[in-house]
């Protein structure tokens, strides 16, 4: 067998044997198969697809690439969250201290940014001190501790995964169905998660563009679910608009606090609040009522914010140390009127132009820059007013370019539904 010929398989449209599958990943990983070949599989399979079958051994080569986490000796339900990208996206902050403060174990293993999404990592690490990378050893000791533990992925949990994310987000393969359910279902299962959590994006600032690619990529993670024996629900949640306020890695941060304080944007909070409740209600096994109330009440009590403190401080961080460029430009609304649209997916990628995310693999991103929306699809506002504060290093960014992301009209438009829809195995 030659990576010749599976790459020209795959391109022709064939579906690849468990065999040929297990020969690229295992090849890239021991370095057998270069960058430039393993990026040309990539595309095949991103313009061509995968089936179920080939997506499911895709997942379990992924799995076995590495180790496996044994929970079960912390007699407790493990409930896990992930989200398939989108500007703004935030929630994992927020969501996984709520339901470690109501008494289920939360393990996230999480991703840095890619393409013109934000990741979890990325963001923690603008938190000075911050500690991502943890052994084995250390983190089960942290879930037994306190209950919560977010964490990149291990070079020895899913090992085919991260190599193959990061190639991912710099050859332009971000957005194949199956290397998303594959690389997340890969995480969740090797880390050990009884119950996960799907956040799946729709719309311009997505990975999915379009209500039916983002119901196939669900159906992919709910069938690779069932086949590990795990509970999956999907909520599909719009992503045509940035979520929250904020866009920026320290900017977030800062935003994810002031949510857990029971302030900030109402958007955040909804998406935020529905995907805590199903987490709870199935770590708690309570009503989806009752998990919702519960969680509300973590947020006003504060309990959420006592418990990210906690995780901010057992992973080594300066929760007063949270970087922000001082270099702030005010942008000014052009025209009288109402927001109708915004360019989410050129929000994210003028955000990555300022350093905020990654051009090339391993590049190091600026933490402290980002944009701040002043205002949302369905607001007002009026000429000369401040539409977006842009925290800046010394890159230049055309300041225009950002202005233009926004349609301002003299009809005002109904906000969209955040929740599409809930999908579940």
């Amino acid at each position: 067998m030659n990576i010749l010929t599976v790459i020209e398989n795959k391109k022709n449209k064939q579906e690849l044997s468990l065999e040929e599958i297990k020969y690229v990943v295992n090849g890239f990983v021991a370095g057998q198969i270069p960058d430039y070949q393993m990026s040309a599989f990539l595309m095949a399979v991103l313009l061509n697809g995968m089936s179920i079958e080939e997506t499911i051994n895709l997942t379990d080569v992924m799995i076995k690439s590495g180790d496996t986490l044994d929970l079960s000796f912390l007699n407790s339900k493990i409930v896990d969250k992930h989200s398939t990208g989108g500007v703004g996206d935030k929630t994992t902050l927020i969501v996984a201290p709520i339901v470690a403060s109501l008494g289920v174990k939360v393990f996230k293993m999480s991703g840095r940014g890619l393409g013109h999404t934000g990741g979890t990592i990325d963001k923690l690490e603008a938190i000075k001190g911050f500690k991502t990378t943890i052994d084995k050893k250390d983190l089960l000791k942290q879930i037994e501790n306190i209950g919560i533990c977010i964490a990149a992925q291990t070079a020895s949990l899913a090992p085919a995964d991260k190599k193959i994310y990061a190639l991912r987000d710099v050859t332009g393969t971000t957005n194949s169905i199956p290397l998303i359910a594959s690389s997340i279902m890969s995480k969740k299962i090797a880390g050990g998660a009884d119950y996960i959590v799907l956040d799946v994006k729709v719309g311009n600032g997505a990975l999915m563009k379009n209500e039916q690619d983002a119901r196939l990529l669900a159906d992919y993670i709910l069938k690779i679910g069932k086949h590990y024996n795990k509970k999956v629900v999907c909520l599909l949640t719009n992503m045509n608009e940035p979520l929250g306020n904020s866009v920026g890695n320290g900017l977030e941060v800062l935003e994810s606090i002031d949510l857990l304080k029971n302030k900030g944007p109402k958007d955040l909070k909804e998406i935020v609040l529905a995907l805590a409740s199903q987490m709870v209600h199935y770590g708690l096994d309570i009503s989806l009522d009752e998990a919702y109330i519960k969680c509300q009440e973590s947020l006003e009590n504060q309990k959420a914010l006592q418990k990210f403190e906690e995780l901010v401080k057992w992973q080594g961080g300066d929760i007063s140390k949270i970087a922000v460029s001082d270099k702030v430009v005010s942008l000014k609304s052009p025209k009288t009127g109402f927001i109708t649209d915004i360019d989410t997916l050129k929000i994210g990628l003028l955000a990555k132009e300022l350093g905020a995310g990654r051009m090339k693999e391993n590049e190091k991103i600026d933490y402290g820059v980002g944009l701040v929306l002043n205002k949302k699809v369905g607001d007002y506002v009026t000429e000369g007013e401040e539409l977006v504060k842009i925290y800046m290093n010394e890159k230049d960014l055309p300041l225009q370019e950002v202005v233009s992301c926004f349609t301002i009209d003299t009809d005002k438009i109904d906000k969209r539904n955040l929740i599409i829809d809930i999908l579940s195995n």
